[in-house]
């Protein structure tokens, strides 16, 4: 009897382990996304713009472990390492980090609850505000801002740094954001690890931050620049900065050879 009852769970998780390990097998790259304090709203809005770009599918941390298990793909039992709870599974065509990206384009701004880790530095500039004086002065004043009444509404005169990076944020700091309409944090899925196919290999850190990378990129662009005109590398960037030094050390050595001159005519007469 017990046997009959346990068995059709048995046949059910099979059939889930057999049809996960079935897409791994198939799939470029697979990724795994924790879904922790993500709106159920915004789980079927995001799986929706990743229609034909991505399968995102969700089960228990078991039925994941047995389906990469089973595959017995090389790199990819190392992805087992990286299941927690509260995750889903994306399998997908696209790069394990133009993946990533996308994950990054459909997070949304949301507020910040006490306790959350800052992910940036968090400040709050002077300008009006709708809050009414009263008990706002002092919850203002609590996170070190200077506030004044300007039109029967709350002024901030003076603005502050409230959370630094990578800080908790304070519970009284939770409240003035959130009663300014500040939304400092983002919820959306957070890509934990992907394995890619091609590669064989499973990436870690795949959080992108595309102002970041920019940045990062444009600041690496032009170091490369000036040390390839430094040792007088050739090519399409840098020719012109070339041949302009090349002009300017010319009317260098043009202008000495010049004043040599004249100081050896100076010396004849």
């Amino acid at each position: 009897m017990s046997a009959e009852l346990v068995s059709p769970k048995l046949e059910e998780k099979k059939k889930l382990v057999s049809e996960f390990a079935k897409k791994m097998k198939s799939s470029k790259t697979i990724l795994i996304a924790s879904t922790k304090g993500l709106p159920s709203s915004q789980f079927h809005s995001i799986k929706k713009n990743f229609r034909g770009k991505a399968d995102i599918l969700v089960a228990k941390k078991s039925i994941v472990v047995r389906a990469i298990a089973s595959t017995e793909k090389g790199a990819l039992q190392n992805l087992k390492d990286h299941i927690i709870a509260d995750i889903a599974i994306f399998f997908s065509d696209l790069d394990a980090f133009e993946l990533s990206g996308l994950l990054a384009d459909n997070q949304s701004p949301t507020k910040a609850r006490a306790g959350e880790i800052a992910p940036e530095e968090i400040s709050i500039e002077p300008g009006p505000t709708d809050l009414i004086p009263g008990p706002a002065i002092s919850e203002l004043s609590s996170v070190g801002l200077k506030v004044a009444v300007e039109g029967g509404k709350l002024a901030i005169k003076q603005g502050a740094v409230v959370a630094k990076k990578g800080e908790p944020i304070k519970a009284n700091v939770a409240s003035v954001l959130g009663k300014l309409n500040i939304l400092p944090m983002k919820v959306g899925f957070i890509p934990i690890a992907a394995y890619d196919s091609v590669s064989d290999q499973v990436y870690v850190n795949i959080v992108i931050d595309k102002k970041i990378a920019y940045e990062e990129l444009r600041s690496s662009i032009g170091k490369a620049l000036g040390f390839a005109v430094k040792i007088g590398y050739v090519c399409k960037e840098t020719l012109s900065r070339l041949l302009g030094k090349a002009s300017a050390e010319e009317k260098a050595i043009e202008n000495l050879i010049n004043k040599s001159n004249q100081n050896h005519k100076e010396e004849t007469k």
